[in-house]
């Protein structure tokens, strides 16, 4: 048994002590009243309603009690859900410790997976961590509690051989995945940053293996192309050194595109660049349309809420008392009841009153400040880059909308990136110096805007607006009178006048055959993978 807040437990018998008190005194004071009028009435009301005051300290105790919310027991709940099955493969190599990105390679692809895992809820998902071996952490499992314990904990140190066989990662991903009789499709998803040891043709032999098996290879590509050290830290984080070779050079790592490339083309899968902010809401997307097979699962729910059995007391020792004393108590009762049907009165919230009165600038600075004291989660940090985009106070709105944008809330994720692209195209429209590079911005971001939501009328047009050299205006910022409450939204830009719908379908396709064809000469330019050397523990 467990309880949310003991000190109301701890209260319970003295508020019952407090209120039989009161009814001992309230029963005086009636006896004393009617001993006034005559002897005899006050005869008849000794002998009636004795045990009021322990009535009343009972239920008192017991409401007492339930507002401390004791919790017990547990309830298993079957279900029957349409699932994928999915294997994630971490390479938990020691390059993946190197902080080309923040925090490492290694944390912002733990990062992305606790999203994944968010996302798709009720998938089968299993765990794979590789390094010069690969190990099977958690079978298909649809207990996400678990894996995030999984994923929490991944660091090279689990795994005792060094260096990097990406072949044995997609290896044992399609054993554990062939191993499922399910009729759902199969995706094997794998976070690395490509510097494999092992020879190219291996991994491109077993990446085409699972092409022929029908498995769907998704590739997470993390780092840059860089070559940047790998630190060496202690467990407070201070850094010691930088990691070595056998001969005591310093070892330099980088993203190996090459790699991924051509394994990605081999097994006919997709490669998810590392540039992209949200992969995984890239890789949501991606399975959004695989097929799904039934399948059911038993979920144990520990520690449920019984406060209800306290109430329940309280309510029948009233209704019990109610048929000795049929006034004040059967009043009590009624009372309760109708109050229990009550809406609750929602507290005035400021920042919704200013947003709603067009004081976008009071209303932005109202909700940074209830995001910055924990109060309302990632939608505060949206509301207060919404209400500052509307106010045209460009100071802090990119530093508050990323913060939004790293929500594990799709919607929210979205709407913060969508007004990140239209607070580039309006810095872009005042800054003409700069232009090229905030054009740059405002379509990565609402790239990653239509990954999340691809069939968004406003995101492509601004989509749109950022390939033209002048955007006529940046898109506009967020109107009218009602609060984001949600998650606001800036306002979509106006379809300029010399664009019709049918040419933006047709700039867009010519975005992605462009994207299509840098990823193909890629391939085409990628260099022969170099042999492993011995003693390469990174």
């Amino acid at each position: 048994m467990r309880f949310d807040a003991p000190w109301f437990l701890v209260a319970a018998p003295v508020v019952a002590l407090l209120f039989a008190l009161l009814a001992w005194g309230a029963r005086r004071a009636r006896l004393t009243r009617a001993g006034r009028w005559s002897v005899e009435l006050a005869a008849r009301a000794r002998r009636q309603n004795r045990m009021t005051w322990l009535a009343v300290a009972c239920a008192a105790a017991a409401a007492t009690a339930a507002l401390s919310g004791p919790r017990w027991g547990r309830r298993v709940v079957e279900s029957t859900i349409p699932a994928l099955d999915m294997v994630v493969a971490v390479d938990l190599s020691r390059s993946m410790l190197a902080e080309d990105v923040a925090p490492s390679r290694l944390g912002r692809a733990q990062s992305q997976i606790r999203r994944l895992l968010h996302d798709l809820a009720g998938d089968r998902v299993g765990l794979i961590g590789f390094a010069g071996r690969s190990f099977i952490l958690a079978p298909l499992t649809a207990d996400a509690s678990a894996l995030h314990l999984l994923v929490d904990a991944l660091h090279p140190d689990q795994l005792s051989a060094g260096g990097t066989d990406l072949g044995a990662a997609l290896r044992q991903g399609r054993e554990l995945l062939l191993a499922s009789d399910r009729v759902a499709d199969r995706v094997l998803v794998v976070f690395t940053d490509g510097e494999s040891h092992d020879s190219l043709g291996t991994v491109v032999a077993e990446a085409e293996r699972l092409r022929r098996d029908g498995v769907r290879l998704v590739l997470v590509a993390e780092g840059t192309p860089e070559p940047v050290p790998i630190p060496i830290r202690n467990a407070a984080g201070t850094l010691l050194s930088h990691h070595e070779d056998a001969e005591g050079v310093e070892v330099r790592t980088a993203r190996r595109d090459d790699v991924l490339t051509a394994v990605a083309d081999a097994g006919e899968g997709v490669l998810v660049a590392a540039a992209l902010e949200d992969q995984a809401g890239a890789v949501r997307d991606l399975v959004t349309g695989f097929k799904r097979a039934p399948v059911r699962a038993a979920t144990t729910r520990h520690e449920l809420p019984r406060a209800w059995v306290p109430i329940v007391c309280a309510l029948a020792v009233l209704l019990i008392h109610a048929f000795t004393r049929r006034t004040a108590a059967l009043a009590a009762v009624v009372l309760a009841a109708a109050a229990g049907t009550l809406p609750a009165q929602a507290p005035v919230n400021l920042a919704d009153e200013a947003w709603r009165s067009g004081r976008f600038a009071e209303a932005g600075t109202l909700y940074l400040a209830q995001a910055r004291r924990g109060e309302g989660g990632d939608t505060a940090w949206l509301n207060a880059g919404t209400a500052l985009l509307a106010s045209a106070t460009d100071a802090q709105v990119k530093d508050v909308l990323a913060r939004a944008a790293r929500s594990l809330d799709p919607e929210v994720r979205f709407r913060a990136v969508y007004n990140l692209g239209l607070l580039a195209l309006r810095v872009a429209a005042a800054d003409s110096a700069g232009r090229p590079g905030h054009l740059s911005e405002a379509r990565q971001r609402y790239r990653e805007a239509l990954l999340l939501k691809p069939g968004h009328p406003g995101a492509k047009w601004n989509l749109e607006l950022a390939q033209e050299p002048e955007p006529p205006g940046g898109g506009g910022a967020a109107q009218g009178p009602s609060a984001p409450q949600g998650g606001g939204e800036a306002g979509e830009a106006p379809p300029p006048p010399s664009l019709t719908r049918a040419q933006a379908e047709q700039l867009l396709e010519s975005i992605a055959a462009e994207e299509r064809q840098t990823r193909q000469d890629l391939t085409r330019r990628a260099a022969q993978f170099r042999e492993s050397r011995k003693g390469r523990d990174w």
